[in-house]
């Protein structure tokens, strides 16, 4: 087994999948946490599925580079979720329903009528759950995730007490004076583009657990904000180069060995902080 690692590390695509798998999971743990307090965590999965109505679109029009499409429609539409969230005729876990369950059956109707594809089911269960695209990676694409993961990596550290202010307490954040709708905006921007990037990794309808279970799990074991962003973080990215050298060395789908091994290292933390009582700050 070692020997078959060592040699299978060697491949470029192996080489390839594992930097853009470190750096989305390290990306969707840091926003997560802040997604998961303020109950927005299944933005991810509404603004994934409006990612994969855009690739429909951009695919029947023959697009030869789709993010130049996908990218700004997936922005829009989490600022659109952002403002209809605040709505109160539109509570945000309707509006994301809402938008995701449309934006799926659009993008399945529009594969169906204009599909110029033979296998549209493979297409489709690709686009879904990610089972290839992460060991198909080119180098464009890779240097792509990597400069936009240092952006929302450095937008997240430079901004880190403005997003933990709004995040734990909003409304006194805009009495202290800080623009709390901007950075909300931001969050939702930010959101989108890890989206985006995560189809490759684990498909459109498993991008919520890169989000939640590292969050979860993190707050199963500690009660700062700062300690679950860093257990977050180290433990989205430990399971996804777990999770991809699992799926390499057993011919596994990609994006559901990812998430498998999440939950099961939600379910340790779980049984550790009731073993332990959790860790004091």
């Amino acid at each position: 087994m070692p020997d078959k690692l060592v040699l299978y590390l060697h491949y470029p695509f192996v080489q390839y999948a594992l930097i853009v798998g470190v750096l989305i999971a390290l990306c969707s743990s840091l926003l997560g946490v802040t997604l998961v307090l303020k109950r927005f965590s299944f933005i991810g999965d509404g603004l994934s599925h409006v990612a994969f109505g855009v690739m429909a679109i951009a695919a029947v029009m023959n697009l030869t580079n789709e993010m130049m499409l996908i990218l700004p429609v997936t922005i829009i539409s989490a600022i659109l979720l952002l403002r209809s969230g605040q709505n109160t005729k539109i509570k945000g876990d309707a509006a994301i329903a809402m938008i995701s369950v449309g934006a799926l059956a659009f993008g399945y109707l529009i594969m169906n009528i204009f599909s110029t594809s033979s296998n549209l089911s493979g297409d489709v269960c690709s686009t879904l759950f990610g089972s290839t695209s992460i060991l198909t990676l080119t180098r464009k694409e890779v240097w792509l995730c990597t400069v936009l993961s240092i952006a929302v990596i450095l937008i997240f550290i430079l901004l880190y007490n403005k997003i933990f202010a709004v995040t734990f307490d909003e409304e006194f954040a805009k009495a202290a004076g800080t623009k709390a709708d901007r950075y909300n905006l931001l969050i939702a921007v930010v959101i989108a583009v890890i989206i985006v990037l995560a189809m490759n990794l684990v498909g459109a309808l498993l991008i919520s657990a890169l989000v939640v279970f590292p969050s979860l799990s993190a707050m199963r074991l500690f009660r700062s904000f700062k300690k679950v962003t860093i257990c977050s973080a180290v433990l989205s990215v430990i399971c996804a180069f777990a999770g991809i050298l699992i799926s390499v060395l057993a011919g596994t789908p990609v994006g559901s060995t990812i998430v498998a091994v999440d939950a099961a290292a939600f379910g340790l933390c779980c049984f550790s902080g009731i073993f332990i009582g959790g860790v004091q700050r």
